[in-house]
C-alpha cells in the first residue's frame, strides 16, 4: 500500500538534463516525484494524479507552460495546487505574465538549486503544512506532524494511524468539504481497493477520540459528499 505521507511534486519538463538535476534533488528532499515531458502529458498527470506541487517550464511541447497554468488554476478541482513556473525569459513583463497567469511562483534559469528547493518548501508549508512536520491547529486541537502527537484542550489524544492521517488531512484546509473518494485517496492511497463506507468508519473513530474528554464533535457530515473541518 502507498499512502501518500510524503509531498508528490509534479515536474513538467522537456529537456532531459533538467529533468534529471530535478528529480536528483527533489528526492533528495524526501518528496515523490513524477515527470511529463510535454503539456499534453502535463494535464493527464495532473488530472490523474492531483499532485501537491507543480514545478512547470514554461517552453513545452504541444501545450505551453503558460496555457497549462490557465487551464489547472481554471479548475474547480486543481486550482489550489501550488505552480512554480521556470522559464529562460527573466524580463518584467514576462514575470508578470506568469504570475498573473496563475503561477505561485516564477523562478529565472539558469537557477540555483538550493533557493529552488527553498522555494518549493515555501509552498508546501502554505499547503500541506502537515507532511513537513509543521504544527496545524484548530479550536483547541493541536497537531504535531513531526511529534506525530494530537492535543485537545491541552490532554493528549490517543488517535491510530489512520484517525492521524485523517486529522492531519481534514486539518490542513478547516472548512473544505472532502469527499470520501478524496479521503481514501490522500490517507489510503490509489494502489489499493477501499470501499468508501470504510472511511465512514474511520470518522467515527476520530470521533470519538476527539470527543473522550467532553469536547464537541468537530468534524461535520456533509450529506451525499463526504466531511469537513468545522
Amino acid at each position: 500500500m502507498s499512502v501518500r505521507q510524503t509531498p508528490c511534486v509534479l515536474v513538467v519538463e522537456d529537456e532531459s538534463a533538467q529533468r534529471e538535476v530535478l528529480k536528483y534533488n527533489l528526492e533528495a528532499e524526501g518528496f515523490e516525484v513524477v515527470f511529463a515531458e510535454n503539456g499534453d502529458e502535463a494535464l493527464l498527470l495532473v488530472a490523474e494524479e492531483q499532485p501537491d506541487l507543480i514545478v512547470l517550464d514554461w517552453m513545452l511541447p504541444n501545450v505551453s507552460g503558460i496555457e497549462i497554468c490557465r487551464r489547472v488554476k481554471a479548475d474547480p478541482d486543481t486550482r489550489s495546487i501550488p505552480i512554480v513556473m521556470l522559464s529562460a525569459r527573466g524580463d518584467e513583463v514576462d514575470r508578470v505574465r506568469g504570475l498573473e497567469t496563475g503561477a505561485d511562483d516564477y523562478v529565472v534559469k539558469p537557477y540555483s538549486v538550493v533557493e529552488l528547493m527553498a522555494r518549493l518548501r515555501t509552498q508546501l508549508r502554505r499547503t500541506r503544512p502537515a507532511t513537513m512536520g509543521e504544527r496545524l491547529s484548530f479550536g483547541d486541537i493541536m497537531l504535531d506532524a513531526g511529534e506525530h502527537r494530537v492535543f485537545r484542550a491541552g490532554q493528549a489524544l490517543h488517535l491510530g494511524p489512520t484517525e492521524f492521517r485523517l486529522l492531519s488531512t481534514l486539518m490542513e484546509k478547516p472548512g473544505r468539504v472532502w469527499t470520501r473518494e478524496q479521503l481514501l485517496d490522500r490517507v489510503w492511497g490509489r494502489d489499493i481497493y477501499v470501499d468508501t463506507r470504510t472511511i465512514d468508519v474511520h470518522v467515527g473513530r476520530l470521533r470519538k477520540a476527539l470527543m473522550q474528554n467532553g469536547g464537541d464533535n468537530p468534524v461535520r457530515t456533509v450529506r451525499g459528499t463526504g466531511y469537513a473541518l468545522g
